[in-house]
């Protein structure tokens, strides 16, 4: 390796928290195909959820059609770090409306030559053990 990683170049830390507003936005208003163009379309594309563990974007694509979208929430802290020009992570907590635990959401995203796309999800609510 010649030089040091270069972490959160300002472009490219602007490109991932797009596409993560993107995707926030999305989960809210139940845009699935938006979803769907921000998830790889893989079956190395995994997604850990609250009471289901996704292998494949096929299985996250079933889950997302049955499921009639998320339940409404309100962000908190987020925080974006991007490594490099190709990988980047997201950390994010959150409330659920009417609800006191807080909500916590990690993703991997790669920059593929058709934009930035979630490798890896994972979202868990505090106390929650189901």
């Amino acid at each position: 390796m010649t030089g040091a990683l270069r972490i959160d170049d300002p472009v490219l830390l602007a490109e991932v928290t797009a596409a993560f507003d993107a995707y926030e936005r999305a989960l809210m208003t139940d845009d699935v195909a938006t979803m769907d163009r921000l998830f790889h379309a893989a079956p190395t594309t995994t997604r850990y959820g609250v009471g289901e563990v996704l292998y494949g974007i096929d299985e996250i694509r079933a889950f997302r059609a049955g499921r009639g979208g998320s339940p409404p929430r309100t962000l908190g802290r987020v925080a974006i770090t991007v490594y490099g020009d190709r990988f980047a992570t997201a950390a994010a907590e959150f409330a659920r409306d009417g609800s006191d635990p807080r909500g916590r959401q990690t993703q991997s995203w790669v920059r593929f030559e058709d934009g930035w796309k979630v490798v890896a999800a994972h979202v868990s609510i505090e106390g929650h053990t189901h």
